[in-house]
């Protein structure tokens, strides 16, 4: 290519003339800057992370919220708790009547009827066993007819008949009882009384309607994030997790986490081995040791959101956006790169065992 030397533009006046705005050439250095620095960047580390939305549960799950409910029908008498309450195992929550008020006493009457026939029965049936023995002795010694004897063994069988059909009535008059007594409902554990249910009261209610709920205070706390199936494959037990704590302000570089400030740390405990019907997999995460320890339960409680960031392997930036333009799993050509360092290392351990 010809250059075009200084004392040749005396004939190119328009060329020589032509002066670049000063703006224009420092825009252009800073494209040239810009188009530098974005290359640079692909090349940046970059750790990568699964996402995730989620909330505070309870590892113990006698510790999660249970359902106060009733054991029999009937109406609703009257609450022993209020929305709110500290309540203990066996405190009262609410009584339930039947709705015949003489229920019980009838079921008495006929309890004490039917132990009445049963004391009967057993009589006869001893007389009977008398009769079988006194007759068999005659009948023996040819004093009394066959039809005689097997007319007494008769009796006995049906008396014992009779008994067993009277003590299986008694039992059934019983279990009705219990059920009766169990009229005051009691709470089944420690914890605050919440949602008590009542639009219930004085109106008829059938076994297993719910009354309240109750909510332990102390638990021991972990946190179940929803992380799509995609991203599953990274998640595993012991991989550090980032959390956000709902109320706690927090700033999250979710590839660069030594710039992340309000964020705690956890650690996966367990993941689901099927998903929910969205396509979601639930993971558990627990507090990681030696860091720093989560809020206070009185600011994170059962039941708070949580954002979570599970982390994953070390990428560069350019890495990271091709996967994500071409929506593969995280884990992209780590399996591969695996796989062949352990064949790698079989191979070696082959040669040296040959050695």
């Amino acid at each position: 290519m010809m250059t075009i030397q200084p004392a040749q533009l005396t004939h190119f006046r328009s060329l020589a003339s032509l002066r670049p705005p000063r703006v224009a050439v420092v825009v252009a250095w800073l494209i040239l800057l810009g188009v530098a620095m974005a290359v640079a960047i692909l090349f940046v580390p970059w750790r990568q992370t699964a996402q995730g939305g989620g909330q505070v549960i309870s590892l113990d799950p006698d510790d999660r919220p249970q359902q106060v409910t009733s054991l029999v029908e009937g109406r609703i008498q009257r609450f022993f708790v209020q929305d709110g309450q500290l309540v203990k195992a066996g405190d009262p929550i609410a009584r339930i009547v039947d709705v015949d008020p003489n229920f019980l006493e009838r079921l008495a009457a006929e309890k004490a009827e039917v132990e009445a026939q049963i004391a009967a029965i057993e009589q006869s049936r001893a007389v009977a066993t008398i009769d079988v023995g006194r007759t068999g002795q005659l009948f023996s010694e040819g004093l009394a007819a066959r039809r005689d004897y097997e007319q007494t063994q008769i009796k006995v069988a049906d008396a014992n008949a009779k008994l067993a059909e009277a003590r299986a009535k008694l039992k059934q008059i019983e279990v009705r009882q219990r059920r009766q007594s169990a009229q005051i409902v009691t709470a089944p554990r420690d914890g605050r009384v919440q949602a008590l249910n009542a639009e219930a009261g004085g109106a008829l209610i059938s076994a297993g309607t719910a009354l309240a709920t109750i909510a332990p205070e102390r638990i021991e706390r972990a946190v179940e994030l929803y992380v799509d199936g995609r991203d599953i494959p990274l998640v595993e037990p012991g991989r550090p997790v980032r959390l956000e704590f709902e109320g706690f302000p927090a700033f999250q570089f979710s590839g660069w986490p030594a710039f992340a400030v309000g964020i705690y740390d956890g650690q996966v405990r367990s993941v689901d081995p099927t998903p929910r019907t969205d396509g979601l997999f639930r993971v558990l995460v627990e507090p990681r040791p030696g860091t720093t320890p989560w809020p206070e339960r009185r600011f994170v409680r059962q039941g708070s959101k949580v954002l979570g960031w599970i982390q994953g392997y070390n990428v560069t930036v350019g890495y990271e956006l091709w996967r994500q333009l071409n929506d593969f799993p995280l884990n992209f050509g780590q399996d591969r790169v695996a796989q062949k360092e352990e064949t790698k290392a079989e191979k070696s351990s082959i040669e040296k065992k040959k050695k």
